[in-house]
């Protein structure tokens, strides 16, 4: 499986050296040029390969968008049709509106199968991951699958929290939002807020 990282800040390099450590391929797009990220890349994420976001994506069976959430309306929605694509972005500051920005991104990238996960989580928390439960939620049960293995397979404990409209439980003012939890304690905080 190949994974695709669109976002070479903070979340981007630490899930593509998670990735890296698990035996995955992986290419990493910044804005821009891939030369301008060649340099980071290697110091962050050795043996990542620096790529355009369209050829990431392109190579990729799974695509993790790890942006800033303004930079989101920048991508072109079609080349992520038939992808499963991880959502970890978070509106900063939270956005007051009803839908979350996974359900944003599924309207955008109508083609692509939408999972939101890792956005709870601080980059500096993700390493190692060390068992640490993070919420998956999902429209799709197959790309939700795919999804969990990934994480599972990176060293996170994946617990479904519904479908992509729960994933609101893992942003920005969400009961989870920020909180290292083992299984039986992440679960009872999403059960408390349902």
């Amino acid at each position: 499986m190949k994974i695709a990282v669109l976002g070479a800040g903070h979340v981007g390099p630490v899930i593509a050296r998670l990735a890296l450590a698990a035996g995955y391929e992986v290419g990493i797009a910044g804005s821009g040029d891939p030369s301008r990220i060649e340099m980071i890349t290697d110091f962050l994420a050795p043996g990542a390969v620096a790529l355009s976001a369209a050829d990431a994506v392109a190579g990729a069976d799974l695509v993790v968008l790890a942006i800033p959430w303004h930079r989101f309306p920048a991508l072109e929605p079609g080349m992520f049709a038939g992808k499963v694509v991880i959502d970890s972005m978070n509106h900063w500051p939270p956005a007051d509106t009803p839908l979350g920005t996974s359900e944003q991104v599924a309207a955008r990238l109508s083609g692509a199968r939408v999972v939101k996960t890792l956005n709870h989580v601080a980059y500096q928390d993700m390493e190692p991951a060390g068992g640490r439960a993070v919420g998956v939620a999902g429209d799709s049960p197959d790309a939700v699958a795919a999804v969990a293995s990934f994480l599972g397979r990176i060293g996170f404990d994946p617990v479904p929290v519904g479908s992509l409209a729960a994933g609101r439980l893992l942003e920005p003012g969400g009961p989870v939002f920020g909180v290292a939890a083992r299984r039986q304690e992440f679960e009872n905080f999403v059960k408390e807020q349902s």
